[in-house]
């Protein structure tokens, strides 16, 4: 049994977990916009995830990324440079339009975390910005790459799915910005440092209908894309109503985190019939 706690706990602190989330949104993007996955577009976003994540996580500083005395750490540090070798192999092959949207949420993400900014450390101790930060990169990766790796239009369709996929972020992001409201420095100002617990729930509350009804704006509704969001509109409530300060340990680390790969699977699952 301890083996097995020890290898859930390296699967979510390598960002594994987050990965596979990341993985999850870009086939429901296709899904939803019907258009055929990249393969080696998937790969490279899985493995980059992981290396990002684990940058953000253990090594801001790059000493410390570097040098690295812990034997658990040395462990995730050597699997992100696996990662970084599989990333490399599929980023051969993505197109040249990938790559310049690639090197602008790269830059939009180095400044979130790399202290580059005049009077900040970052963009992420920007009051109050550090989740929509978050969500827009989330929503690049997920929706704008896979559309660019097939040269599809950024239809009126696009635009409503990267819409929804920010707030859809945004609505994930708030169990973890609750959770860390007892660690996070108060010059971040995030949402529920400035306006509590419960006004930053109905705030999510607010998102989570906006998410839902923005679908009736797309120019042809399938049934599995309505039933989807039905099923998630009930689920994303039944989350922000359970989230709370004290979380159990693997609330947001693992159950909110899965939400997107549970998009996915239902997906599938109503498109069968």
């Amino acid at each position: 049994m301890k083996i097995l706690k020890g290898v859930f706990d390296f699967y979510l602190d390598a960002s594994i977990h987050v990965a596979f989330a990341v993985l999850a949104l870009m086939r429901v993007t296709t899904l939803s916009l019907n258009i055929p996955p990249d393969l080696h577009l998937s790969w490279f976003l899985f493995f980059g995830t992981i290396i990002c994540y684990n940058f953000v996580k253990y090594g801001v500083e790059a000493k410390k990324y570097v040098l690295v005395a812990n034997r658990y750490h040395k462990n995730i540090q050597f699997f992100s440079f696996i990662s970084a070798a599989f990333m490399l192999y599929h980023a051969y092959f993505l197109s040249h339009e990938v790559w310049i949207a690639i090197a602008v949420l790269a830059l939009v993400s180095g400044l979130y975390t790399l202290p580059v900014l005049p009077r900040s450390k970052n963009l992420r101790s920007w009051g109050g910005f550090k989740i929509f930060i978050v969500a827009l990169v989330w929503t690049g990766a997920t929706v704008l790459l896979p559309v660019l790796s097939q040269d599809y239009e950024l239809s009126w369709n696009v635009q409503i799915v990267s819409l929804q996929r920010f707030i859809f972020v945004l609505v994930l992001l708030i169990p973890f910005e609750i959770r860390d409201l007892q660690y996070d420095d108060p010059e971040l100002k995030t949402l529920p440092q400035r306006f509590g617990v419960s006004n930053t729930k109905v705030f999510g509350f607010f998102l989570v209908l906006l998410f839902f009804f923005i679908t009736f704006f797309k120019d042809e509704i399938s049934v599995t894309d309505l039933v989807s969001k039905g099923v998630l509109f009930l689920v994303l409530c039944s989350l922000l109503k359970a989230t709370k300060r004290n979380q159990a340990a693997y609330f947001s680390s693992f159950w909110v985190e899965a939400i997107p790969v549970g998009w996915y699977l239902i997906l599938l699952v109503v498109g069968l019939f």
